[in-house]
Formats: structure tokens, sequence, C-alpha cells
């Protein structure tokens, strides 16, 4: 019984003898395959590592190179930046050429403008100019003429006239014993009003002359009563008295029919004299002149007065 046991064990262990026979070559075969597969797992994660390690460099090289890139995109965008400003100042300093061009052309305009303006005016200034002249050839003509008046009426009338305080009237060729002695009177204007300042002789009737004279304002008719009543006067022996009178050159502008006399100038220069002499002679003597023709009131202009004094009808009582 017992060996039947041990037999049995017997025959079993060989039978798993012969299965770990058996599975031994097998399990063998198989840890030779994993160990195989583990190398070469081993091998491939090793030259993994490498291309790892290599990989890691390229990448570090790569990332340098991609810092750089950068840098340069960096600098390249400044650039940019400046370059866009430098065309933003450029097209903004274009812009202001432009306006400031806009603004030059309509200067040039306006000046265009002023410069016809001017020579327009320039053009009527030389037609006044040239009329102007014209005029000034006729008035010297006339005042040649009036000059030539002014020395027959002193020559023939015996008739001056001083100006300063007071306006004085000088007639010679009154007397005919004494033709050079002077009969004079002296009167001022002032306010519209006629004040006299001296008579020389004294005329009875001088008062109610002077009333008519500012009621009527004729001075050239009061001027030409004054000779008559100075000739009556040297007729009936009345013979002229010396009265100093303070007297400073002056002027007298008269203009008919209504006259003005400005009779205070104590103040004014010489050349300031000599104009207002020259305003006198052209506004007195180219106003209408008074003189006594036989008896006859007449109203002459110099030119017809010359005409006069050529006439050999023409008389002048004395």
């Amino acid at each position: 019984m017992q060996s039947k046991v041990e037999q049995s064990a017997r025959t079993k262990m060989q039978e798993l003898r012969l299965i770990c026979d058996k599975e031994i070559p097998m399990q063998q075969q198989k840890i030779d395959s994993a160990v195989l597969s583990f190398r070469r797992s081993l091998e491939t994660l090793q030259s993994k590592a490498h291309k790892t390690v290599e990989n890691q460099v390229k990448l570090g090289k790569l990332k340098a190179q991609l810092r750089e890139v950068e840098d340069d995109l960096v600098k390249a965008l400044a650039v940019k930046t400046r370059k866009e400003a430098k065309k933003m100042a450029i097209m903004d300093s274009i812009s202001a050429t432009k306006a400031k061009i806009e603004e030059l052309k309509r200067t040039v305009e306006e000046h265009k403008a002023r410069k016809d303006q001017c020579a327009a005016i320039i053009s009527q200034q030389d037609i006044a100019l040239a009329t102007y002249e014209g005029k000034g050839d006729q008035v010297t003509g006339r005042r040649e003429e009036i000059q030539e008046a002014i020395a027959w009426y002193n020559e023939v009338l015996g008739f001056q006239i001083e100006g300063g305080h007071g306006v004085k009237f000088i007639f010679t060729n009154i007397n005919s014993k004494n033709p050079s002695e002077e009969y004079s009177f002296t009167i001022r204007h002032a306010n519209d009003t006629y004040t006299l300042l001296d008579c020389s002789p004294h005329l009875n009737d001088i008062k109610e002359l002077i009333h008519e004279l500012n009621r009527m304002n004729g001075l050239f008719k009061f001027v030409r009563i004054m000779r008559e009543k100075f000739q009556k006067a040297a007729e009936f022996g009345v013979l002229p008295q010396f009265t100093p009178l303070h007297q400073h050159s002056s002027t007298i502008s008269i203009s008919a029919p209504v006259s003005s006399v400005s009779t205070d100038s104590r103040d004014e220069s010489p050349a300031e004299k000599n104009e207002l002499q020259i305003k006198h002679e052209r506004t007195n003597w180219h106003s209408e002149k008074v003189i006594h023709e036989g008896g006859r009131h007449a109203i002459l202009s110099p030119g017809s007065a010359l005409s006069l004094r050529r006439s050999p009808r023409f008389q002048v009582r004395k």
C-alpha cells in the first residue's frame, strides 16, 4: 500500500519533471526574448536619450537664435517705428509746406491786386500831376500878370497894403501938390467885425463908414470910398498926420465878395510869413479888383486891369 503511494508520487513527480523540463526551455526562451526585448528597448531609450540631449542642445541653439531673431525683430520694429515717425513728420511738413504755398499764392495774388491798384492810382496821379503841371504853368503865367497888375496899381494908383496887428491901406498920388504924400487907414477884422485902428488924416464920417462896412461887408467898396474921401480932404487942404502904429509883417487874405483879414501874426516865423504872403498874393489878386474909372465903379480882374492900364482912355482921378 505504501509502495503504491510512493509509486504514484514518483509517477507524478516524473510527470511534473517532464512538464518542468518542457516548461523550462519555453520559459528560458521567453526570458531570453524578454531580455532581448529589454536590451533593444534600452538601446532605443539610450538612442532616444542621446537624441533628446542632442535635441536639447539644438533647442538651446534655437532658443539663442530665436532671441537673436527677436532682438533683430525689436530693432527692425524700432527702425520701422522711426521710419513711420519720420514719414509722418515728412507728411506733416509736406502738408504745412502745401498750406504755406497756398498762403503764398494768395499773398502773391493780393500783392498783384495791390500792384494793379497802385499802378492804377499812380496812373491817375500821373494824369493829375500832368494836369496840375499844366495848371501850374497857367498859374505861373497868371501870377506874372498879377505881379504886373500889382506894379501897375502901385505905380498909377499909389496903393499899398501892410499887414500886422491890423491891415494898413496906404494911398499916394492923392494930393496933386505932393503926390508922394501918404494917406492911410488901418482896420482890423476879428469876430466878424471890422474895427478902425488908425486913420490919417482923420475923417469926420469915418464911424458911419465903418458901420456901413460891418453891415454890408463890402471891404473893396469901403477902400474905394476911403480913397475918394482922402481926395476930397486933400482938396480942402487936410493933410495926414503921422501916428506911430506898431505894425508887424503879416498877410492879408481877401476873397470876393466876403472878405476876411488875418491880422495878428507876431509869433509867425519868416518862412510861414513868406508862405502866407504868397497865399495872400494868389488869393487877394485872384479876387476881383475894385478901381475907380471916370466917376464910375468897376470890378475888374487883373487881366482887365492890365488892358485898362494900356488903354489911353483910362484916367485916374488924383
